[in-house]
């Protein structure tokens, strides 16, 4: 049996036993994973056949996975041109920035104002493993990032679990997955974003718990801010490249 055959005969597979939609979520899922770890870099070319063989789907599935990415902002896409991994810059990433405050602003209000005791059990537990993660991201910069990363979107999501907007929910997690693209930058420095951020995180965790909006918020805001002042005082941040080929 070719290659060829084996493939097709594996995509064929996979899309009895899955169904076309979940292999398309999963292919998606994967990508975008792989376009935020870095596998794929700004500006990059992603050409459909190279992506099926490697994540074993067929050329459609990973064309619809491509497309769902484009409306994440993650892939764009020009006539002619096929897809390319979304370009990095500090003004998109001060833009982004922008966005998010508002959105994870408006969310945080809402939870304290709105969140029962569940809600603070939420944010105390997930504060509670992020502080031990930082702990472990101190000793080991390189090894604990990724658990680091884990906890840091566990605390944030668990502030604003209370917050009924569903599209406020759903625009935010874009916009998170988008800055950890970013972020992400300031471990090819070795430098430790969990560490630094440590004291942003216990104050906007006391101000939560306090009930206290307005300050919550602020400091929320400030720490999102950070990010942005932390990378461009480094230059980490540098205008993509416009790939061919």
């Amino acid at each position: 049996m070719s290659t060829g055959e084996m493939f097709q005969r594996r995509t064929e597979t996979e899309s009895e036993s899955d169904g076309p939609r979940s292999l398309i979520e999963s292919t998606y899922e994967q990508l975008s994973l792989d376009i935020v770890h870095g596998k794929y870099g700004p500006g990059d070319k992603l050409r459909l056949q190279p992506l099926s063989e490697n994540y074993g789907v067929s050329v459609g599935t990973v064309r619809e996975s491509l497309s769902l990415l484009v409306s994440d902002g993650l892939v764009l896409t020009q006539s002619q041109k096929g897809f390319r991994v979304a370009p990095m810059s500090l003004v998109d990433f001060e833009d982004l920035t922008k966005a998010r405050v508002l959105l994870e602003a408006s969310a945080l209000r809402d939870s304290i104002v709105s969140g029962k005791d569940d809600w603070e059990g939420r944010v105390v537990q997930a504060y509670h493993q992020l502080s031990l993660a930082e702990k472990r991201l101190e000793a080991n910069p390189i090894a604990g990032f990724e658990i680091w990363e884990q906890r840091n979107q566990e605390f944030h999501d668990a502030l604003v679990s209370a917050s009924s907007s569903r599209w406020v929910q759903k625009f935010r997690v874009i916009l998170y997955k988008q800055a950890e693209r970013y972020r992400r930058l300031s471990t090819a420095s070795r430098v430790s974003p969990g560490v630094l951020a440590h004291s942003e995180h216990e104050k906007i965790f006391e101000l939560a718990i306090a009930r206290d909006a307005d300050a919550a918020v602020e400091a929320l805001s400030f720490h999102i801010w950070s990010a942005v002042e932390f990378l461009k005082g480094r230059g980490l941040i540098l205008e993509s490249p416009d790939k061919e080929g």
